[in-house]
């Protein structure tokens, strides 16, 4: 892709890249959530702005961002970009304690946060539109076996390894956490600073994953340990709502 240009000029041309991916997959999933859910309306399948009207957008949202990585591979001619196995026992072993690792940094930063007198916005996400009961479970699903792997696809295998051909490997993960992050403020309820105190601490979850990613080079391995953290925390949710 850039291997005739100096190597300054390289890293600028890599990080444009992987900027124009995410911005490109915000685009392609914007362009199918919104529709698929509102047609799914006017058949009756599901309720206007009801818990199925937000499964389906989160759905459609994920299938648009892997329709994205897919295009972005073939426009670039990067189709090796992606590191993609079965995982091992000894993977999957790592996905649990990932994930479980993942749960309790959170927990921590809220906490240290909280001893100066910060804390977080809340995830749109998280908010249920309807029974929380039946959003909640549902969601448990969706994050372990869409949002976790689907987010990682991108921002591990197509953002962190299209700059892992440029950079090394601690700038290549802390440039992809960063924009991990930044893309999460639009979808935050909070003040200004509370926002970006949960920006802060999805970069820092954003550079573990990143770690995995380049220890294992297996995106699934990140993938599914993203999907076990957000499916705990869904879990926390659900427990609380019963």
């Amino acid at each position: 892709m850039t291997e005739n240009l100096p190597p300054a000029l390289d890293r600028v041309v890599r990080v444009a890249s992987a900027a124009f991916a995410i911005v490109f997959a915000l685009v392609v999933a914007s362009a199918i959530a919104t529709p698929v859910a509102d047609l799914a309306v006017r058949i009756g399948l599901v309720a206007d702005g009801g818990n199925g009207w937000q499964l389906l957008r989160t759905l459609g949202q994920f299938a648009g961002f892997l329709a994205a990585v897919g295009g972005y591979l073939v426009f670039t001619d990067q189709r090796d970009l992606l590191r993609v196995a079965r995982p091992s026992l000894r993977e999957v072993g790592i996905v649990v304690g990932a994930g479980v690792a993942l749960l309790a940094l959170q927990y921590g930063a809220l906490f240290t946060l909280r001893q100066v007198g910060l804390s977080t916005g809340q995830n749109q996400a998280v908010v249920p539109a309807g029974d929380p009961v039946g959003y909640y479970l549902a969601m448990v699903a969706v994050s372990l076996l869409v949002v976790g792997p689907v987010e990682e696809i991108l921002f591990r295998g197509v953002v962190q390894g299209g700059l892992r051909r440029a950079f090394d490997a601690a700038p290549a993960i802390l440039i992809a956490s960063a924009l991990f992050g930044l893309v999460h403020l639009s979808g935050i309820q909070g003040t200004r600073a509370e926002q970006w105190a949960y920006v802060g601490v999805v970069v820092v979850l954003g550079c573990v994953l990143g770690v995995l990613y380049e220890r294992t080079e297996n995106v699934l391995v990140p993938g599914l340990a993203h999907g076990v953290y957000n499916a705990a925390i869904y879990a926390v949710l659900l427990a609380n709502a019963l």
